[in-house]
């Protein structure tokens, strides 16, 4: 496998951000899994090719860390067990999820559920992403309705402030200027990676 003109261009780009060429190996991980839905062999074969890395190499970071997934469904629904989602009913949160999808975490259907350590949003927990954007104070039944929202309405792009509308709850502070830009799949939304969309 090959990298379309567009892909290899991007990649290009991302790797004249670092000072050496292997050091672009996590975000063209990320680049890798976009092009192809989820990471592959021949993914992996490809980064370490612009990266100068072994494919083991490129193996070992990747089996390393949590975020690069081998198995994806449409979305990724990432549910918070850290100490202050589990005390404000982070584990209801996640039943709820696996119920309503009929996944349990760690598995994957038309849509991946995990269960995660810390997100960063410990003051508005319960928090969930949904790849990767983020979702505040969410309760088991705006868990349901967000898991009826995806998968009934199967939007393309998933915008965290959106969501935070539609099915968060308290915030832990005022995030900033909305976004009108989300993810278009589960992987982290940047924009050199070609992982962004507009809001409807």
């Amino acid at each position: 496998m090959t990298w379309p003109p567009e892909t290899v261009a991007r990649a290009e780009a991302i790797i004249a951000r670092y000072p050496h060429r292997r050091s672009a190996v996590m975000p063209l991980l990320y680049l890798a899994m976009a092009h192809q839905g989820r990471l592959t062999n021949d993914g992996m074969r490809e980064v370490a090719e612009h990266t100068g890395m072994t494919p083991a190499q490129v193996h070992s970071v990747a089996s390393f860390y949590s975020m690069y997934k081998y198995e994806l469904g449409d979305h990724l629904v990432s549910v918070c067990r850290s100490v202050s989602c589990h005390l404000l009913g982070g584990d209801d949160v996640l039943a709820a999820v696996s119920d309503e999808t009929g996944v349990i975490p760690g598995e994957n259907g038309p849509i991946t559920v995990e269960a995660v350590e810390c997100i960063g949003a410990c003051g508005g927990a319960p928090a969930v992403q949904v790849d990767y954007e983020l979702i505040e104070g969410v309760t088991p039944e705006r868990a349901r309705a967000l898991c009826r929202w995806l998968i009934d309405e199967r939007p393309a792009v998933i915008v965290g402030d959106q969501m935070q509308e539609r099915f968060g709850g308290q915030r832990s502070f005022a995030w900033g200027p909305a976004e009108s830009v989300g993810a278009v799949g589960p992987v982290p939304a940047f924009e050199p990676y070609g992982t962004t969309g507009g809001s409807a």
